[in-house]
């Protein structure tokens, strides 16, 4: 089965801020925008920007590997090299991390790399990169 586009709506309370952040730190080219809605290509898929009030929720996370990985997350499998470029350039661009890069179930099936940091409305994102990714729902 081949790999679809998917499409998800992101909550920002400051629209500017996260325009900047997805097109200038992460290389997303924008797509159809009004005033409250921003539509940008995320890595291939269809990624919206929607103008939302700030929230008041606390940030939920659940224990994976030994760190707190925040709930809700959205994110990418991008190929090794490209990941490892990502985060070279978030770190050149100083983005605080949630997690920090690393290599995950190191050694046992799906080992993978990965990474978490939020947007500038505290949405998590995580980016993700596996040497095989025919171990991508390897159990």
């Amino acid at each position: 089965m081949a790999i679809q586009p998917f499409h998800v709506a992101v909550p920002v309370h400051d629209l500017q801020a996260a325009r900047v952040f997805y097109t200038e730190i992460l290389g997303c080219a924008e797509g159809r925008t009004a005033d409250n809605w921003v539509d940008l290509d995320f890595f291939g898929h269809q990624f919206v920007l929607h103008y939302k009030p700030k929230s008041t929720e606390e940030v939920h996370s659940n224990s994976v590997d030994g760190h707190a990985v925040p709930v809700p997350h959205y994110g990418v499998v991008l190929e090794w090299e490209a990941w490892e470029a990502l985060a070279e350039k978030l770190q050149q661009h100083q983005v605080k991390f949630q997690i920090e890069p690393y290599i995950r179930f190191k050694g046992q099936a799906g080992e993978q790399a990965t990474m978490f940091f939020l947007d500038p409305c505290g949405n998590a994102l995580e980016f993700k990169a596996f040497k095989d990714i025919g171990q991508l729902f390897a159990k």
